[in-house]
């Protein structure tokens, strides 16, 4: 789509990366029972840095998530399961061996490189790697509805995403259409590229440094009161937000309050916000849970993020997120990061030279032009090609082969990912 024009040099060598072998990540033991989801360990204790907090610093690319096909919502083979069972995560082992067979090196212009590296042997040691999905509350591994009022904004929005819409001026696309922002939280789940995660730390601050548009600067506080009464005032609004931490015993906790609050509906562009979960989420729906980039987001909007380390190369990520103006309840996610400090992060090069907005508008007002003088049939959301965004196109491995295809392992993993990635451009 739009902004990958600008960085696809940057990012097809990244594309390849897996990640290193690591020691057992010690992160989320399975339970026997597989419909159980244990609480995160704190068994393990971090070293300390020289002021006394724990060290979390470090590289931690989230990018075997993205090329095992761990999905956000979890798929409907596994019913009420949080852990998927040994026969499915061994389709799960055939698939990333399959895609560690397929991997070629890229030449000196970061073109041709495919399949991957470590992605196997990441399976292996991330016991995080049986979960179902990554969305663990409400139980049932699908996001909450909408209330009615922001699924009208939601059927109302505008992005580079739905189907059956023209383009007439940059309100007509999202803020990841325009290299802005993918929003908060989507910025903390992986997408197809540019999936790097590093953390710096300073005496009273914290700083999550993100591949793809982002970076959190977040100051920490003595207690949750004292980072509570820190909050900024309503009316100032970032992207990123405004995230204030503590730690509770071996746990940071960060909470984060004043998202950029508004919707897609809206002729302002400065009134736009971001959804809170999108396409550049890994992330597809149906009406009933949207895609498009759409969703609005309320000035309730917050996030609590509880980062815990299970052992040396392995922080668990879990966030929880209320809007009650625009999901009926809030939905909690849980992710392992592993480290890899040989992970390369690579320009997002996004912004500069992004003429694909003003192409689009061009090419649509042209469209527009034909149409109105009955040379060219009307573009609706049945003749769209946009309209495959309204279905979810990854595919968990571990559930068996997509319907009308081989099983799972060797060639086929290669045309999957070229399926999968076509369907996201």
């Amino acid at each position: 789509m739009i902004r990958r024009i600008a960085i696809a040099l940057s990012t097809t060598a990244a594309l390849a990366l897996g990640v290193s072998a690591a020691s057992p990540a010690m992160a989320q033991e399975r339970p026997a029972d597989l419909t159980q989801l244990p609480a995160v360990p704190t068994d393990y204790t971090p070293d300390r840095l020289p002021w006394g907090d724990y060290d979390f610093t470090g590289t931690f690319p989230i990018e075997p998530i993205n090329n095992g096909h761990i999905l956000f919502q979890r798929p409907a083979h596994y019913g009420n399961r949080f852990w998927v069972t040994d026969e499915e995560f061994d389709r799960r082992l055939a698939a990333a061996r399959g895609a560690d067979g397929n991997f070629t090196q890229a030449n000196d212009s970061g073109i041709g490189a495919s399949g991957t590296t470590g992605l196997e042997q990441w399976f292996l040691d991330t016991d995080w790697a049986k979960s179902t999905a990554m969305l663990v509350s409400p139980a049932d591994g699908q996001l909450p509805a909408l209330t009615p009022q922001a699924m009208e904004l939601f059927k109302q929005g505008r992005s580079g995403w739905v189907p059956g819409q023209a383009y007439d001026w940059v309100d007509d696309f999202d803020s990841w259409d325009r290299c802005v922002s993918r929003g908060f939280p989507a910025s903390m789940y992986p997408f197809r590229y540019n999936n790097g995660i590093r953390v710096f730390q300073s005496p009273g601050t914290v700083t999550i440094m993100l591949e793809m548009l982002g970076t959190r600067v977040v100051k920490l506080y003595d207690s949750k009161e004292a980072a509570h009464a820190a909050r900024w005032d309503e009316p100032v609004e970032a992207w990123m937000g405004n995230s204030r931490g503590w730690w509770e015993g071996k746990t940071l906790v960060i909470e984060t309050t004043n998202i950029v609050s508004g919707d897609a509906a809206t002729d302002d562009v400065f009134a736009r916000s971001a959804a809170p979960l999108n396409m550049a989420t890994q992330f597809t729906g149906t009406m009933d849970v949207p895609a498009f980039n759409t969703v609005p987001m309320s000035s309730e909007a917050m996030t609590v993020e509880r980062l815990t380390m299970t052992g040396p190369d392995t922080i668990i990520h879990e966030l929880t997120y209320s809007d009650p103006q625009v999901y009926v309840e809030p939905w909690t996610t849980r992710l392992a990061w592993t480290r890899d400090d040989d992970y390369q992060f690579f320009e997002y090069a996004c912004h500069e030279g992004n003429y694909m907005p003003r192409d689009y508008i061009s090419a649509s007002r042209a469209q527009q032009a034909r149409i109105a003088a009955g040379e060219e049939e009307a573009v609706t959301a049945e003749n769209d090609d946009r309209s495959r965004f309204a279905q979810p196109f990854d595919h968990d491995p571990g559930i068996g082969p997509r319907p009308g295809r081989p099983p799972i392992g060797g060639d086929d993993d290669a045309d999957d990912e070229e399926a999968e990635e076509n369907a996201g451009e």
